[in-house]
């Protein structure tokens, strides 16, 4: 149940990073409008707000995360964007997906 928990909450965190990045570069990129800098700005802050849910020290969380990033934004490439991973993506993937694994699970001596 923490495997799932942990790996859940790292996605959550992930998705609202990614909007909270995503909004203005439609704003900046796409000609959008600018009100979606509010949403932006409140994933964004749901964002921070999510890391600090994780059990660990703060720095072995964002490393944690940063494997998860990567995948998610994989996922969002493929999903959003419309333009799906290759294989080298996938193996970058699974390369990071494997180091959050190691970094967070990793049996510790206290």
């Amino acid at each position: 149940m923490f495997v799932a928990k942990t790996v859940g909450l790292f996605v959550v965190t992930a998705v609202a990073e990614i909007v909270g990045c995503y909004l203005p570069y439609l704003w900046l990129r796409q000609g959008r409008s600018m009100w979606l800098l509010a949403p932006a700005a409140g994933s964004l802050a749901l964002f921070v707000w999510l890391l600090t849910l994780h059990p660990q020290a703060a720095g072995r969380t964002y490393a944690g995360y940063g494997g998860v990033y990567v995948a998610m934004a994989l996922m969002w490439l493929w999903l959003v964007d419309g333009n799906p991973p290759d294989r080298w993506d996938l193996v970058g993937g699974a390369v990071a997906i494997g180091g959050m694994a190691i970094i967070v699970f990793a049996p510790r001596t206290a």
